[in-house]
């Protein structure tokens, strides 16, 4: 909204800065950092004042893991509201309005709202089940509808939309993906990026800080994909308009760190399926806009790798009725270890870090 303040700039020459997307990402961050940490305090201290408390899984669950996490008892979930706030009010004051926006912000809405419902329903049932998977799985589905409805209904962005690219190839793998194959392809990066997340989320800062290297990757490549000059370089996929989307992905990641500062261990606060649900298809919405689904796998390594954790664990235990790991997903396995749960977060930083760099390294292997 407010880039439309650069029109004026012949009255009042500084007003070109909000002519530049660099300048609207910084302030992007900048202003998602403020409304952070101004709503955040009122935010969980309604969250405490209504008794809206994680519920936990109890000993007969997880065994040893409930005395581990003895003292998150009591702890208020819901937190990806104060995220939600902060992105969504950065997002309108800074980016462009395109398409690109609004179907990004359409999921993460429909997601909010999902998982807001699923984690009403822990609270008020006082256990940890919440929305069912299946119901989850079709509110995703809902959400790949209308956002691919929007990308391919519309002439301006039905043909880029249209293409399937991989990492390492200078063309694309497809030039043109079959409606349903796209609304599949779409909705397997979208719901399996947010269900990633989700199980990410189990331990003090762990997910909201793998969430700020996977975020700060995509906003450099969404400002690539958006720059004809530098998408020409890299031979990547040129997207016109897609560079918005960095100045979500920068309100994004000073959302994030506001989060971090209350959810540290020991967190006062949890973000809650309200907040991993949406921040996994946040990311996989823009992963799949600006034609790096793939490179989520690498980006996102820590994710993929908690999931995975559980899809080997399941399929073991049912096969073969033994188990591979001591639980999972996988950063409960390391904790059973005897890991600190400090440990297990900052060693999972830093495969995360490492893993963004490997993300932006495919950009030039071309």
């Amino acid at each position: 909204m407010l880039s439309y303040l650069a029109e004026f700039s012949d009255v009042f020459g500084p007003l070109r800065l909000f002519r530049f997307l660099t300048f609207r990402a910084v302030m992007g961050a900048g202003t998602a950092v403020l409304v952070g940490f101004v709503v955040a305090p009122w935010i969980f201290a309604k969250l405490r004042q209504l008794k809206l408390a994680q519920s936990l899984r109890n000993k007969d669950e997880v065994g040893k893991l409930a005395e581990l996490h003895e003292g998150k008892k009591g702890t208020p979930t819901m937190g990806g509201l104060m995220i939600y706030t902060a992105v969504t009010v950065s997002t309108l004051l800074w980016a462009e309005p395109n398409l690109y926006v609004i179907a990004v912000m359409i999921v993460y809405t429909g997601l909010t709202v999902l998982g807001f419902i699923d984690d009403y329903l822990k609270v008020s049932k006082k256990n940890s089940k919440g929305l069912s998977s299946r119901w989850k799985l079709v509110g995703q589905a809902v959400l790949t509808f209308v956002a691919l409805g929007i990308l391919l209904g519309s002439t301006e962005t039905h043909l880029k939309m249209s293409e399937l690219w991989t990492p390492f190839l200078k063309e694309p793998l497809l030039a043109t993906m079959p409606i349903w194959f796209a609304f599949i392809f779409f909705f397997f990066v979208m719901a399996g990026s947010s269900n990633a997340i989700n199980l990410t989320d189990g331990v003090d800062g762990l997910a909201i800080g793998c969430t700020v290297t996977a975020t700060l990757v995509y906003g450099l490549m969404a400002y690539a994909a958006g720059n004809t000059i530098i998408a020409d370089y890299l031979l990547i996929s040129y997207v016109p308009g897609v560079g918005e989307l960095s100045v979500i992905c920068a309100a994004l990641v000073g959302a994030s760190l506001v989060f971090l500062w209350f959810n540290c261990h020991p967190a006062t606060v949890f973000m809650g399926d309200t907040g991993s649900l949406a921040l996994g298809g946040i990311i996989g919405t823009m992963a799949f806009v600006i034609h790096q689904p793939f490179t989520l796998i690498i980006v996102g390594g820590i994710f993929v790798a908690e999931a995975v954790s559980v899809i080997l664990q399941v399929g073991s235990y049912k096969t073969r009725g033994k188990r591979i790991f001591r639980m999972a997903p996988l950063h409960h396995h390391f904790e059973l270890l005897g890991w600190h749960e400090n440990k297990v977060v900052i060693r999972f930083w830093i495969i995360s870090l490492m893993c963004a760099f490997a993300g932006l390294a495919t950009l030039k292997l071309r």
